[in-house]
């Protein structure tokens, strides 16, 4: 994989290309990726917004900022306050804490590196970039825990991706269950709802899930698996051109998938986020009492990652 900074609205960016693939990283805004390029074929997959590139910083809504590309969501989602000691009560921004802060990159022959550091939490969060198969990209996460307390985390990869109706969302068929965190206009319910996957009874009749709707209807859903993840992985395609996008990942450290759908329904906006997740659902004081938070260890380490394969 070649490397080589460019600049984008004013931001150093850094460009990663391989014959398949390009990507485009701003580690001033949150280490973002804005861009996701097949090569071969021209398409972009990450979804931009209207708005000029840039947040208003640490503690400042997503909703404020652009909103654009992927984002990484860390230590949380929802802003909350952490419920644990020895740092019980701290607040925790809108969409976490490391999404919203610049981030330090360096470049090591076919490698990108960055890191940040936690503001309220004593931690250190670094991703590493690379491809070593053609038509896919790896990036490696570890979380470092500098205190001697254990921490518990959510993380959730945030992926906007540009869409059309008809184009397929794939999961482990496994999978028959939703659990509800947002539902515009409760069309599928209200948070903690259990439904059905793929096919969904709403007053308006049946719905498929796996199936992408147009963006008149004006829904937006966020909702996770109800059960961890046997085999991690999922994956959107598009029957127009056969063109596919597919995320791997290990289900022992990522045991959670969620699925942001956004048709037109929140800020008039139109794409969809597969999400890979460390815990369910979207606050730490849910997942917690639920156990269904990711925990490193005083003085420990955690590590997963996440391929991103084009065909």
């Amino acid at each position: 994989m070649k490397w080589r900074k460019a600049e984008m609205e004013g931001y150093a960016t850094w460009i990663g290309e391989t014959e398949l693939i390009s990507i485009g990283i701003i580690p001033e805004l949150g280490s973002k990726m804005i861009s996701l390029r097949n090569r071969k074929t021209g398409r972009e997959w990450l979804w931009r917004s209207e708005k000029p590139l840039g947040n208003g910083g640490y503690g400042s809504s997503f909703a404020a900022g652009d909103e654009s590309g992927w984002d990484e969501m860390f230590p949380c989602i929802d802003a909350c306050t952490y419920p644990q000691e020895p740092w019980q009560d701290r607040a925790i921004p809108d969409h976490g804490e490391v999404w919203s802060l610049g981030w330090e990159p360096y470049c090591t022959g076919a490698t990108l590196h960055c890191r940040v550091e936690g503001v309220q939490f004593p931690y250190l969060l670094e991703k590493v970039y690379s491809s070593t198969v053609e038509g896919t990209i790896r990036i490696d996460y570890t979380v470092t825990n500098t205190s001697n307390a254990p921490f518990s985390f959510l993380w959730a990869a945030h992926p906007l991706l540009q869409i059309h109706a008809g184009m397929q969302l794939h999961v482990p068929k496994e999978l028959k269950e939703i659990e509800i965190a947002y539902s515009e206009g409760e069309r599928l319910g209200v948070s903690q709802d259990k439904r059905s996957w793929p096919f969904v009874q709403t007053a308006a009749g049946v719905v498929d899930l796996s199936t992408l709707e147009p963006a008149a209807g004006k829904f937006a859903e966020k909702y996770y698996f109800s059960d961890k993840l046997g085999d991690g992985f999922a994956g959107i395609s598009d029957p127009v051109t056969g063109e596919a996008l597919r995320f791997t990942f290990p289900a022992e450290q990522v045991p959670y998938l969620a699925v942001w759908a956004n048709y037109g329904g929140y800020g008039g906006n139109y794409h969809v986020a597969l999400e890979p997740a460390t815990g369910r659902m979207d606050s730490l004081e849910q997942a917690i009492p639920r156990n269904e938070a990711a925990v490193v260890e005083g003085q420990g380490i955690y590590r997963w990652f996440l391929e991103l394969n084009i065909t």
